[in-house]
This record gives structure tokens, C-alpha cells and sequence, in this order.
């Protein structure tokens, strides 16, 4: 059997029922921990393939592990499926969604033929909050040798250039005062914040070309004529590395927040609970095998990426710990990930055929592993576990 040719024709066959399924993800957009929806359909289209699938896995409603086949070669397709708040799936996980289902389902019917296990994961959260890292700890991951995924993109790339990130929550708390009749009663939590956002702004002068910091405002007070007692903010912060980003910059950031305290007598809380995501380990080797797939498929990549593209994912994480790729697929249109434009981008004729090329390319992948006995060796000789060295 010509297996390649075997996994083209049953994508074929699964067009309209992956496309439907990365519009009604995309139509239902729901945010970080809270896809209950469309964590569900993504399951229900993998159970009906055939898998085996556990829900809630790593305590996390969200999250599922879907699995078929029994080889020794045990690879891991990750799934998103959270949007954005206010602009929905401006960053395509529709897409990535309905991609790992198609290659999921089309590896099931050849995984015993080529000596495959497949899990698909339903990973919660990527916007933010970390679930992949959850999952990872919680041993969703557990048995992998590899993992891949995909992700729509304004350009094509068989890597993803990506930087370490610690998310931060800030409050300040003061004491609220009439701002006209009893200004010196009051100690104002948005001087606070305006004072940390400066020094933030003069701190960027002295950086690396390599380092980003940005927030929003959450919480500004609540009228003019009443001192503000509590702000809050959403900050990024992000590095190279995340030996970097821990160790150099996030307390250089810290010091500014501080800074706003001690200059207004507010109480800052400073939290970075949310777990950080690290810098990507791109597996050579895979990355060239999904070039070898891909572009047959049209989806050669692009030549060298703007120095300053940078994003962060907690795909990132699960590459430190297993050899993983993350490969760009190209839509054809001028918005950029996180603009509203991108959102209508994302159902587009363009969107769907990313969806088959993306579940085609990533199964063709799968195959040219197991044709590689090096490779195969080298994956095979450590497969993970949640704690391990």
C-alpha cells in the first residue's frame, strides 16, 4: 500500500467533517479553561474515529488524551482549541483544532502498520495559561517519544520563532479619598501603576534586542472624583531563554512595579503564579522531515524571518522535554495574528485548505519517521515521564 497516497484519500474523505468542525470551534469561541464546548466536539470527533479518550486528564476539565493504535513509536498531536478575549480565534486554533483530529484519523487506520501509537491531545489554554505545561506535569505526556503540531500564520515556516514569557498580575492597593475636598487622605493606586509603566518605558532602552514588555491596564479606578484604592494590570515579560528571563530581566521588571509603590505608599502585589513558557527546541531532524512532507503540498517555507517575529507558546515547554516541531502555515492575508482580521481569516477557503494541509503534512511526518531507523532509534531510546530527569 502506498501509505501516503492512502492518507491523502482519506483526508479527502474527511474534508467536510474537519472544515465543519473548525468552523463550529471557531463560531463557539470560548476562552482560556473555559472550552468546555469545544473540547468536547474535538473528543467526540476522535471517538468516533475509533479513540480511546480520557477527559479532565491533569485536573483540567478542558483537557482530554485521545488515543489509537499500539506500536512502539508513540507520537503526540497537540490540539488547541482556546480563543481570545474580545476578538475570538485571531490566532487560528479553530485550525490547529481541526488539523490534529485529520491527522489523528487518518495515522489511526495505518498505525498498526507502521508500528504507531497515536495520542491526540485536547490542550486548554495556550493563550496565557499554560495548560500543555498542566498537562505535561500532570502526566498527559506521559509515553510520548514526540509531539507536533501546527499553527495558521501571515507567512510559512517550518519553525516558530519564539521567546520565553512569565506572565504577571499587579495590583496595587491604596486608600480611596473625595480627590477635591481630601486629596492628602488618599494614596493613589493609579500614580502607582503610571509611575511603574514609566520606569518600565525608560528600562526599555537598556535591553536586549530579544526582550518584550508589555501589559493593559485591567483596573483603573472607578470615577475622577474618587482617589483610586486598588489598580491592576496584565504584564508580559519575555527573553530569549528562560534562564534569561528569571534571572536578568523579570526582576529588573519587578523593581519598576516596585518603584510605583514605594514612590505612592501603595501596597503591591507583584504575582507570578501563572507558570512561565520557555524558549522552543526545534528537533532538527523533524523539522526537516516536515519540510520534505510539506512542501510536495505546497507549503514550502518562506525564506530568512523578520529578526523581530517573536511570539510565545507553551508548546515551547513540551519541546524541552520531548523532540517536537511547531510549523506555520501560510493564510493568505494581510492581518496578522491577534487583529480582528485575522479572526475572519480563519474560515476562509484558504483556512479550510490549511486545515487538510496541516492534518496531511502532519501525518505524511509521522510516516517519514517511521521510515528513518536512526531517527526511530534516537526517539525511541527515551520516552518521557512527568518528574523524570
Amino acid at each position: 500500500m502506498d501509505v501516503r497516497r492512502h492518507l491523502a484519500h482519506d483526508l479527502d474523505d474527511r474534508r467536510d467533517e474537519l472544515i465543519a468542525l473548525s468552523h463550529a470551534v471557531h463560531g463557539d469561541a470560548e476562552i482560556a479553561f473555559e472550552e468546555h464546548r469545544s473540547s468536547q466536539r474535538v473528543a467526540t470527533a476522535l471517538e468516533a474515529g475509533g479513540f480511546e479518550v480520557e477527559h479532565g486528564v491533569a485536573d483540567l476539565p478542558t483537557a482530554f488524551v485521545a488515543r489509537a493504535g499500539s506500536g512502539p513509536l508513540h507520537l503526540g498531536i497537540c490540539a488547541e482549541y482556546d480563543a481570545l478575549p474580545g476578538i475570538g480565534h485571531a490566532c487560528g486554533h479553530n485550525i490547529i483544532a481541526a488539523a490534529a483530529v485529520g491527522a489523528g484519523l487518518a495515522l489511526a487506520t495505518v498505525a498498526d502498520e507502521l508500528g504507531l501509537t497515536v495520542t491526540v491531545l485536547g490542550t486548554p489554554a495556550e493563550e496565557g495559561g499554560g495548560g500543555k505545561i498542566f498537562m505535561l506535569e500532570g502526566g498527559a505526556f506521559d509515553g510520548l517519544h514526540a509531539a507536533m503540531m501546527v499553527h495558521p500564520s501571515p507567512i510559512e515556516a517550518a519553525t516558530f520563532p519564539c521567546l520565553a514569557v512569565q506572565h504577571v498580575d499587579v495590583t496595587y492597593e491604596g486608600r480611596s479619598a473625595h480627590a477635591s475636598a481630601y486629596p492628602q487622605r488618599g494614596i493613589n493606586a493609579a500614580d502607582a501603576l503610571t509611575v511603574a509603566q514609566v520606569a518600565v518605558g525608560l528600562l526599555r532602552q537598556h535591553i536586549h534586542a530579544t526582550d518584550r514588555i508589555h501589559g493593559i491596564v485591567t483596573d483603573g479606578g472607578d470615577a475622577p472624583n474618587i482617589i483610586p484604592e486598588r489598580t491592576a494590570g496584565d504584564w508580559s515579560v519575555r527573553s530569549a531563554t528562560l534562564a534569561e528571563l528569571q534571572q536578568e530581566l523579570l526582576p529588573r521588571v519587578r523593581q519598576c512595579f516596585e518603584a510605583g509603590a514605594m514612590a505612592t505608599g501603595a501596597k503591591l502585589t507583584f504575582d507570578t503564579s501563572k507558570p512561565a513558557y520557555s524558549e522552543f527546541h526545534h528537533d532538527d531532524e523533524l523539522v526537516a522531515l516536515w519540510e520534505q512532507e510539506a512542501t510536495p503540498l505546497g507549503r514550502a517555507p518562506e525564506g530568512a524571518l523578520d529578526d523581530q517575529l517573536a511570539g510565545s507558546t507553551d508548546m515551547a515547554n513540551v519541546s524541552l522535554a520531548m523532540p517536537a516541531i511547531h510549523p506555520m502555515l501560510k493564510l493568505d492575508t494581510d492581518a496578522v495574528n491577534h487583529q480582528p482580521a485575522f479572526t475572519a481569516a480563519c474560515i476562509t477557503t484558504d483556512a479550510d485548505r490549511a486545515v487538510y494541509d496541516g492534518a496531511l503534512g502532519m501525518a505524511r511526518t509521522a510516516v517519514a519517521i517511521t521510515e528513518s531507523a536512526d531517527l526511530l532509534e534516537r526517539l525511541t531510546s527515551r520516552a518521557f515521564r512527568a518528574g523524570s530527569a
